[in-house]
């Protein structure tokens, strides 16, 4: 295993589990512990983990914008247990947008086998995924490239967006919080975010169960702009009468 890959999978342990410990690491990646120290060293540095006695913890800043490359090797199992539910809510013809999560992209990799869809996004990755899709209708959104994210913001951008109305809008999110409703790290991605719930019928949020009861920098909506919320796990009771109480349909 390269040393990419070995940080990769660490990220995606403490995305999962919120600390890790370097002898365990050793021993499953059977590697020495000095090599697991300086990858843990080399995440600290990079502002992804929090380096302590005998491991690290997750880096517990929602704001934190991960490298796209980064967040589409974490909570993998999580994301595809998403997308699998979305997959059987779209049907054949339909007209959707898609953001430019790591998330999303693992839900248009579950749609492929539906036929002509008319797709969205702001997400490069996505474009890329779908240049093979000769029966499918793809739109960018245009704008501004934001390299690390691989994803299209700005004006011109929200602007395509506005001038379309599609059947369904597929976004995620870094926290959802009671009070606060649906947040992200910065105003851009926000921004598009609201543009595409503005412009459909349907309005999914897919984010995976950690997220619950998480709070970020940017307000993206409030829980009237959310028809239906998908997650990997079953949300605690208080969030379960709280969906129903606000008239999301909640699908685990």
């Amino acid at each position: 295993m390269l040393a990419i890959e070995r940080r990769r999978e660490i990220l995606s342990r403490l995305g999962a589990d919120g600390k890790v410990i370097v002898s365990e690491l050793a021993r499953d990646f059977e590697v020495t512990e000095e090599t697991i120290r300086r990858d843990l060293e080399r995440l600290d540095r990079e502002g992804l983990a929090s380096k302590t006695y005998g491991g690290a913890v997750a880096k517990q800043n929602s704001a934190l914008d991960l490298p796209y490359n980064i967040r589409e090797t974490v909570n993998v199992e999580q994301k595809q247990a998403i997308a699998d539910k979305i997959a059987e809510l779209v049907g054949d013809g339909e007209r959707i947008m898609l953001d430019s999560s790591s998330t999303a992209l693992y839900v248009v990799k579950k749609l492929k086998n539906k036929r002509n869809l008319t797709v969205i996004t702001n997400s490069v990755k996505i474009l890329i995924e779908l240049a093979d899709k000769s029966d499918w209708t793809v739109l960018s959104t245009g704008g501004i490239l934001k390299k690390g994210a691989l994803s299209l913001n700005g004006s011109s951008a929200e602007k395509m967006i506005n001038s379309y109305h599609v059947d369904t809008a597929i976004c995620s999110c870094k926290g959802l919080d009671m009070e606060l409703g649906v947040t992200d790290s910065n105003e851009h991605d926000s921004l598009i975010k609201q543009a595409m719930f503005a412009s459909a019928e349907r309005r999914i949020l897919a984010l995976d169960a950690a997220k619950f009861d998480g709070k970020s920098f940017v307000k993206v909506c409030g829980f009237g702009e959310i028809d239906l919320l998908v997650t990997n796990a079953e949300p605690s009771d208080t969030w379960l009468s709280f969906c129903s109480e606000k008239n999301i349909q909640l699908i685990y």
